[in-house]
């Protein structure tokens, strides 16, 4: 399993506070890192498949202040898929209006509920980047369907269908960003909490200071703009509860 950081603020804020908490943990998920940073619907990712205490780099990197008002980081423990830059989170790709979608995953698709049919397209082999082309095909497909741009609502409509789709038997913890709304789900309890930082809202999979971290409500979909909750979506049943026969066999299963 993972663990994840987000954040969605109304200006842009330095965050090396969190991303250092963030990976102080690698320890314990030492197969990856990886940071997006988002400016003006565009994309910065930088990742490596290395420790994160162990990169010279990204000690170098959080030296400087890492100011965004969007951004995803995580750190990696790997299920499915070797340790390779290919499969380090977070993931992107493009819709085909243009518009690039970025994920970061905590959890196993034990179930491919129809991702199977991603694995000739996919750079890596993780079941999460999977996730992602599945996100993007079903904004594709209502892209078509509306013969043109989808409206905030539209996005979020089609990417909750997407989740749900998703997650019966499967734990999906997941932080994704379209360009303009940072997404969050979670039907894992206790993977995914939130606290608010003056005019923004950060998201990680355990608190990252000693603040109070609320847990995030389960088995819906929310999106924010600017550390503002935009969208609520509908609650689904698919709560996850790892079964004892599966966890024994999670740990560097297919490492």
């Amino acid at each position: 399993m993972c663990q994840l950081l987000g954040v969605s603020a109304a200006q842009p804020i330095e965050l090396n506070p969190w991303l250092r908490t963030l990976f102080s943990h690698s320890t314990e998920h030492p197969h990856g890192w990886g940071l997006a940073v988002f400016r003006g619907g565009q994309v910065n990712i930088e990742k490596e498949p290395l420790t994160a205490w162990q990169s010279g780099y990204l000690e170098s990197r959080l030296k400087r202040p890492v100011r965004a008002a969007a951004a995803i980081a995580h750190i990696r423990r790997a299920s499915v898929g070797v340790m390779a830059y290919e499969n380090c989170h977070p993931f992107s790709a493009r819709d085909i209006s243009g518009r690039t979608w970025t994920l970061a995953h905590n959890g196993t698709l034990f179930l491919p509920n129809g991702t199977e049919r991603f694995r000739e397209l996919q750079e890596g082999d993780t079941d999460s980047e999977r996730a992602l082309l599945y996100l993007v095909s079903s904004i594709n497909e209502a892209i078509e369907l509306a013969q043109g741009q989808l409206s905030p609502l539209e996005r979020f409509r089609t990417a909750e269908r997407a989740v749900r789709e998703l997650a019966p038997e499967n734990p999906l913890t997941l932080l994704f960003y379209d360009g303009e709304l940072l997404y969050a789900h979670s039907n894992q309890p206790g993977h995914l909490c939130t606290r608010r930082e003056g005019d923004a809202v950060l998201f990680a999979t355990v608190p990252m200071d000693e603040e109070t971290w609320e847990p995030v409500e389960q088995r819906r979909l929310f999106a924010y703009c600017a550390g503002e909750l935009i969208f609520r979506g509908e609650e689904h049943p698919y709560e996850y509860l790892l079964p004892e026969s599966k966890a024994q066999h999670m740990d560097y299963s297919q490492l």
